[in-house]
């Protein structure tokens, strides 16, 4: 009798990125900037704004109506619906207007 070797088994892990939050953002979250561990289950831009609406009340009361708030992965502009990759960092903030 032969045995097989069992298939190695992938567990998501979580991993690190660093968040940046810009102007009321900012000032709603009472932070500039952290590192944070997100969960395996946050794929997109859209799952980490629903994630963090989850971590307190400041988080709540900033990522509130998530059809306002603008993120960039990497310095790059990103759409809610947008995969995450391997971006090291994510950057929140409010709509700009120009002038």
């Amino acid at each position: 009798m032969t045995q097989t070797l069992a298939e190695p088994v992938q567990v998501a892990t979580a991993r690190s990125v660093r968040l940046i939050y810009f102007a009321w953002v900012r000032e709603r979250v009472g932070l500039s900037e952290e590192e944070v561990a997100l969960p395996a289950s946050a794929e997109t831009v859209l799952d980490v704004v629903r994630w963090l609406k989850t971590r307190d009340e400041g988080y709540a009361a900033a990522f509130a109506d998530e059809k306002l708030i603008r993120a960039a992965l990497d310095r790059v502009h990103a759409k809610p619906g947008t995969r995450l990759g391997n971006a090291r960092e994510i950057a929140f903030f409010p709509p700009m207007t120009g002038g």
